[in-house]
């Protein structure tokens, strides 16, 4: 009996029977995967959809043979890339750069005195002339308590007035700053943008009104100047306000009176009291408050008794009593029209002894 699969006539001649018949159409692994089969539901299948056994493939043009995980993934990546790039060049609402630089404005004022400048009566009690009203150190000080502002809260502001009251303490009333030279304390409230501001002012102080070492810290010059007791006298107040929304802004306005002698003096010998005032301005985002550091931004320096023809930019100049007093020069006229001196180079006259 003949093949089944056989036409009844047999083998047409010259054919090759069924399977020579296709061997021309090729279905190889690519035409496969391509070939989505789409399985009707019932009711296309009662409705006679038979139109079309595929899924059309969508095409992405140069992404058309992209995984759609892969693609998916690069989706991803660009986003985040468009975030980064948005991010970095667009700054939130409030905020702004943090600033660099010379940012320190100081201005000093030498107070020459207006007659022979004269020890104190006791060197043991040196202070017992001063008026009332001073304290001693940071009693001195009068911080207030933190209270808040529009955009600062209580604790922000709080944490604001302990920092400049440490500073205060560290640049106008300890020792190591004000007759051993030490700066240390003091930079480590510095910001890191005027850091190397502070460096420079350090380093090769000069009156530009913005390299004064003395426009930072309250010092003397050890080699010339001791303390003849290591109280301080103070008096003055402190503001809180703000420059901006973001920006949180103390002023400070304090007198300090000091007991000093000569270096190498024995106790006893003739104490000299110099009074300086310090009018500070400084400010705070919100990176200074969480770091406990500030930024100094403008200081008014008026010291006295103090000679008008010597820089106080390094060290502020005493003038020390003798037991007979020791008379200096007073200031010299002014003339406006003479611009080889500097306008901010001013001396005025210590009232009293």
């Amino acid at each position: 009996m003949g093949d089944p699969r056989e036409p009844p006539e047999g083998t047409p001649d010259g054919g090759s029977g069924n399977e020579d018949e296709y061997r021309s159409v090729v279905f190889d692994e690519s035409f496969v995967r391509a070939a989505r089969i789409q399985e009707l539901s019932a009711r296309e299948r009662l409705a006679g959809s038979f139109g079309r056994a595929t899924r059309p493939k969508v095409r992405l043009g140069p992404f058309g043979t992209v995984p759609r995980q892969a693609l998916a993934l690069l989706l991803l990546i660009l986003m985040a890339f468009a975030a980064a790039v948005y991010f970095g060049v667009s700054s939130p609402k409030g905020t702004s750069a943090r600033p660099e630089g010379s940012q320190l404005t100081v201005s000093l004022v030498a107070l020459s005195p207006a007659s022979a400048v004269r020890p104190v009566a006791d060197p043991a009690n040196p202070f017992a002339a001063l008026a009332a009203g001073y304290g001693d150190g940071t009693i001195g000080l009068n911080t207030p308590a933190g209270a808040s502002t529009e955009h600062f809260s209580r604790v922000e502001v709080s944490k604001a007035l302990d920092t400049v009251q440490r500073y205060l303490v560290a640049s106008s009333l300890a020792p190591t700053a004000l007759v051993q030279g030490a700066t240390a304390d003091v930079r480590a409230f510095v910001t890191p943008g005027e850091q190397a501001q502070f460096d420079a002012s350090v380093a090769q102080p000069v009156d530009d009104r913005h390299h004064a070492v003395t426009g930072w810290v309250v010092r003397f010059d050890p080699a010339q100047v001791a303390l003849a007791t290591d109280t301080v006298k103070v008096i003055g107040a402190m503001r809180v306000d703000e420059a901006d929304s973001g920006t949180l802004q103390i002023t400070t306005d304090h007198t300090f009176v000091y007991a000093l002698r000569q270096a190498g003096a024995p106790a006893g010998a003739p104490v000299t009291l110099e009074t300086v005032r310090r009018e500070l301005t400084f400010q705070f985002d919100r990176i200074d408050l969480g770091a406990a550091q500030l930024r100094l931004v403008d200081a008014v320096v008026q010291a006295g008794p103090e000679p008008c023809t010597t820089s106080m930019a390094g060290f502020l100049q005493p003038v020390l009593a003798t037991p007979q007093g020791t008379q200096v020069p007073g200031p010299a006229a002014l003339d406006p029209g003479n611009h080889a001196h500097p306008a901010w180079q001013v001396c005025g006259v210590l009232a009293g002894s």
